[in-house]
């Protein structure tokens, strides 16, 4: 399991879901019926996206998500809650491997002032060898935020110019050409998530 990391923050960070919860009922023709949740993402959560990877190539949503993909919107500064649920879900993507099954896990930074392509990449690099680390522009960022209904808003800067990020904190399971099937909240453990995640991987 990667040590958990914090880049450059201080303070504690204070946390907001994003307001709106998501249900759907599903059907019984319903392929993931035993494994989602009752409480799922729906269909109109989550969607295309044109971001800036690591290298610094902008991509879209298509070129990341070629396997079932579990995404997280963050901040790499985050002095403890995105460390922390990074790594727990670099830590479900390892226990994924150990039992042969494969996701890519994605991390998508809500402060792309800061966060620039080597910074994320070096942040994902750390976490997870496989990891994805997307930045963006503000607009990009902004786009791919609202497309999965996550809340990120910046603190005013301290004098020393560092500042905090409230952000929700889901973190989202999605199957290329489906779309998100289920979303798991930070309270999840690496065992359970693997154990949900690995469900859906048995079922597509």
């Amino acid at each position: 399991m990667k040590q958990m990391i914090a880049f450059g923050a201080v303070g504690v960070a204070a946390v907001f879901l994003a307001g709106t919860a998501f249900m759907v009922l599903r059907g019984e023709d319903d392929a993931y019926a035993s494994c989602r949740s009752s409480q799922v993402a729906g269909g109109d959560i989550g969607g295309p996206f044109e971001l800036v990877n690591g290298a610094g190539e902008t991509v879209t949503d298509t070129d990341v998500i070629t396997e079932p993909a579990l995404l997280y919107f963050g901040y790499t500064s985050c002095p403890d809650v995105c460390p922390l649920d990074v790594d727990r879900n670099a830590a479900a993507t390892e226990i994924l491997e150990e039992r042969g099954q494969s996701i890519t896990p994605v991390f998508i930074t809500v402060d792309p002032a800061r966060d620039t392509p080597k910074v994320v990449g070096d942040f994902a690099e750390v976490m997870h060898p496989r990891m994805v680390g997307l930045t963006g522009s503000p607009e990009q960022v902004k786009a791919a935020s609202q497309a999965y209904r996550t809340y990120y808003k910046a603190h005013p800067a301290d004098e020393s110019g560092e500042y905090l990020v409230d952000h929700s904190t889901f973190s989202y399971l999605v199957m290329p050409g489906e779309g998100v099937v289920d979303f798991f909240r930070r309270e999840v453990r690496p065992e359970q998530m693997a154990d949900s995640i690995g469900c859906f991987l048995d079922q597509s």
